[in-house]
């Protein structure tokens, strides 16, 4: 992409995410997304033990490190030095050799050969503003054989416009007390304010202009949905 008008993600990523001493108390404040009904999702969608993974928007690797043990090769892609640092040194922890970790971002990874398997996404493509989603979609297409499989979680708005101020009070209703134990109020409202969360019936025509087919859509209330999806 030219690098004269592509977009920096590293300013799109939420300083945070940049920070090391934020990225060591990650896994805490996320809450240790159980990765299983992920890979099940793979799984059942023919993805075998010698497959290729991508995992886009890696962090510290809850899902790379398990698709790890599942599957032959698992690309673990993240904008952040910090994160990209935190998980090479739990695949090696883990021995896990079969676990490529690289900095980049949904604009700038480029995939090696062979096309992959699958993409997996997780609280990442909210980072980037609907235009340059679009386009992170079609790379992603591109890097996929046919019949591969995005599965593509995310903060995701499944409401109507004239509910934005119902549904984000309750969000920040339930949010955490405790900046270490998981999201707070303030958390949420920065998150509302200057990053890119869109409506479902936004991102729905992307995937489909990108190349995709959706077969499954779940959403876990108003804010929080996943995507399995086949590559065309």
């Amino acid at each position: 992409m030219n690098e004269s008008w592509m977009l920096d993600e590293l300013v799109h990523a939420g300083p945070e995410h940049l920070d090391p001493a934020f990225v060591a108390g990650f896994d805490r404040k996320q809450g240790y997304p159980d990765p299983a009904e992920d890979l099940a999702v793979f799984a059942d969608h023919g993805l075998a033990d010698d497959a290729t993974v991508v995992d886009l928007g890696s962090g510290t690797g809850q899902f790379a490190l398990a698709a790890a043990t599942r599957f032959g090769r698992v690309v673990a892609v993240d904008v952040s030095a910090a994160m990209v640092e935190r998980l090479r040194q739990r695949a090696a922890d883990n021995a896990l050799s079969n676990l490529e970790c690289v900095q980049a971002g949904f604009l700038s990874y480029e995939h090696a050969a062979p096309l992959a398997d699958g993409v997996f996404s997780r609280h990442a493509l909210h980072q980037l503003p609907d235009f340059w989603k679009t386009l992170a979609l079609e790379r992603i297409a591109r890097m996929l054989r046919p019949g591969g499989v995005l599965r593509l979680c995310d903060l995701i708005y499944d409401f109507h416009p004239s509910q934005a101020e119902e549904v984000f009070e309750r969000w920040l209703d339930g949010a955490s007390a405790d900046p270490g134990a998981g999201y707070t109020r303030d958390d949420y409202i920065e998150h509302i304010r200057t990053e890119h969360s869109t409506f479902r019936w936004l991102l729905e025509p992307m995937l489909a202009a990108a190349g995709f087919e959706i077969v499954a859509v779940k959403f876990r209330g108003p804010v929080y949905g996943a995507y399995t999806c086949i590559k065309r």
